[in-house]
């Protein structure tokens, strides 16, 4: 999905002063997003386990450098 299909999807939300404050995002296109992310293991944009335990994360940034 290109980004201008996601913008001409989404909407903002805006507070009495006219600034941005918050997305609106359908639910479908927002599962498709997530769903992208977690099968994109190339971009380091995969799913982080946040329950991981600090040893093993600390065994992968060993590796990685």
């Amino acid at each position: 999905m290109i980004i201008a299909q996601i913008e001409s999807q989404i909407s903002y939300v805006t507070n009495v002063n006219g600034e941005t404050t918050d997305v609106l995002v359908p639910v479908e296109l927002w599962q498709q997003l997530i769903s992208s992310i977690n099968s994109d293991n190339v971009s380091g944009l995969a799913w982080i386990n946040e329950q991981e335990p600090k040893a093993q994360i600390l065994a992968d940034l060993q590796e990685s450098v």
